[in-house]
């Protein structure tokens, strides 16, 4: 990992980054219901998935966004921090197995109103499965320091 910093006004609408790829795995759905608390059927009984839509068990949607926003951590920006997310969706499952990437697009930038010298940067950021499926969708939202000399 390697520091790049970055100030607010560097940051281009329709600017895009992709990351690398990371494959799911049982190790992935054990270890989150351990850290979550979440043993529900759908991501722990296989059995009991055979008789639902999907078939077979399904990841968590916490580790989903977990992963995939963790796979677009690579560099650090010392002027920027999370301020959150919005409009988390999942259109489709994600299964033991899929291989999983994250991309990313610069939709937003504007002034923060609230905090003197920040501005907000608006990430969307698509989470796909190895047949380039979106399986999750959110808007992060930076704070990003701006340079006001």
């Amino acid at each position: 990992m390697q520091e790049v910093p970055r100030f607010f006004e560097s940051f281009e609408i329709g600017e895009t980054r992709k990351t690398l790829a990371r494959t799911i795995t049982e190790t992935d759905f054990v270890v989150h219901a351990g850290h979550s608390g979440d043993f529900f059927p759908h991501h722990m009984d296989a059995e009991f998935c055979k008789t639902q839509p999907f078939g077979a068990r399904i990841a968590h949607g916490t580790m989903t966004f977990a992963i995939g926003v963790g796979l677009t951590a690579t560099t650090i920006n010392p002027h920027a921090m999370t301020y959150g997310y919005e409009r988390l969706r999942f259109p489709k499952p994600v299964f033991i197995g899929d291989t999983i990437h994250t991309e990313i697009e610069i939709t937003k930038a504007q002034i923060d109103p609230k905090r003197e010298g920040f501005g907000q940067v608006v990430e969307a950021c698509s989470v796909k499965n190895q047949n380039d499926e979106t399986v999750l969708f959110c808007e992060h939202i930076l704070l990003v320091k701006r340079d006001v000399g």
